[in-house]
């Protein structure tokens, strides 16, 4: 693959149309935190007929899973094939990037998590409402001391009691937190054998909202992506049925602390990085080149100084270079042959810097407007600089790239 096709550009100039008239009137109320960005994903969804083919789709995969048929579902979230499902993030992280990482983390990695490890009835109860976004989903793993370390540094705990478990302890940073409906939870299982914190076995369980002893805390302001409400999960003797253990049963196999679907997830949500670092290199070329066309300093366009030129050359390579790399994950994963940890960690590392180099640059050359909040660059620099920091910070992809280079 080496240009969009057809198709992807005629969703690209749909999705254009769609955000021009339903999320940029109310940008400064999403970035402002002050509107939640879930009825306009909706909108969204059905504008385009994405929640239909969800259902859809998911009825299929839940009634050949019935049949005893093994039916491998999209994986994309949403019905749509790989590159479509890329534009969507790239065409809306360029305007309104928490919008986009609201949905993935209910759509994706929330919905796939239940998908991948629950049992038929978890998947008939949970996912309906989570694929059409009827319903908020969140994904739980990281906490206030482990960070980067989610798993080995994880401190919420279940243990059992009786048929039940009782799960206790706080995870931060969490996506949809504050108004999520479903919460998939990863906690250390306290068996009291007096296994060391780090190595006792991971469970992942489903809480639906308002379960006794569950608090949604308030949206943290942040520096950027202020249309995604973020926010702190806590337990407090949160009593869980076996019903909402994913799988229904301990046995996680070789697998005791959960890795492997924890890396799943952390591939996936590291190649969207690229994807969403695309998006903002396009929208902050764009409002450069208009700037630099429009603009105009000692009786001249800026465009035609050396070094506003220097400036928009080097965003066109930054965004040849992302683009390109997002063609190869995408080819790749037709051809069944999708990118491993150690190199989806590449792709964030690269793409992540690029969009924070690319942004900042935009504000440096709109000069003191684009300090400004009206001329939006300066909300491209903020949004780009969490791409370094999301889905793990920076240091550690170069951790897990060096990781894959020296295992051979």
């Amino acid at each position: 693959m080496f240009e969009w096709s057809e198709e992807d550009l005629m969703v690209r100039d749909a999705l254009r149309a769609f955000i021009d008239k339903e999320i940029r009137p109310h940008l400064d109320e999403l970035e402002s935190g002050v509107l939640p960005p879930y009825d306009i994903t909706r909108k969204l969804l059905s504008t385009f007929g994405v929640d239909a083919m969800a259902k859809d789709a998911l009825e299929k995969e839940l009634a050949a899973e019935a049949n005893g048929e093994k039916k491998k579902s999209s994986g994309d979230g949403g019905g749509m094939g790989g590159s479509m499902f890329m534009m969507v993030n790239i065409e809306l992280a360029g305007v309104c990037l928490g919008l986009v990482a609201s949905l993935g983390v209910s759509m994706g990695l929330t919905a796939s998590t239940i998908r991948g490890k629950g049992t038929l009835a978890q998947k008939k109860r949970w996912l309906p409402e989570l694929v059409t976004m009827e319903k908020v989903g969140a994904w739980a793993i990281t906490e206030p001391d482990s960070g980067s370390d989610a798993l080995g540094g994880m401190k919420t705990t279940v243990r059992r009691d009786g048929d039940d478990y009782i799960l206790n302890g706080q995870k931060t940073f969490i996506t949809n937190g504050p108004y999520a409906d479903t919460i998939v939870v990863f906690a250390k299982l306290d068996d009291g054998s007096g296994t060391p914190m780090r190595d006792r076995k991971v469970l992942s369980f489903v809480l639906d909202k308002g379960m006794p002893g569950l608090t949604q805390g308030k949206p943290f302001k942040k520096m950027g992506m202020m249309s995604s409400p973020t926010g702190e999960l806590f337990f407090d003797n949160v009593r869980v049925g076996k019903d909402r253990l994913l799988g229904e049963t301990e046995d996680t196999g070789g697998d005791s602390r959960g890795s492997e679907g924890a890396k799943a997830g952390f591939t996936a949500e590291r190649v969207g990085i690229a994807a969403l670092s695309l998006g903002i290199i396009n929208e902050a070329q764009r409002l450069s080149i208009d700037y630099a066309k429009t603009r105009k300093l000692w009786g001249q366009e800026i465009a035609q100084f050396q070094l506003i030129q220097l400036k928009l050359a080097e965003m066109e390579i930054a965004r040849i270079n992302v683009q390109n790399m997002l063609f190869s994950a995408i080819e790749r994963g037709k051809a069944g042959k999708p990118l491993s940890l150690s190199e989806a960690s590449a792709m964030k590392l690269y793409s992540s810097k690029a969009a924070t180099d690319v942004a900042m640059e935009a504000v440096q050359l709109f000069g003191g407007n684009g300090y400004m909040a009206e001329y939006r660059v300066e909300q491209l620099a903020r949004d780009a600089k969490s791409l370094m920091i999301y889905a793990g910070s920076n240091e550690i992809q170069v951790t897990h790239v060096a990781k894959g280079l020296l295992r051979g």
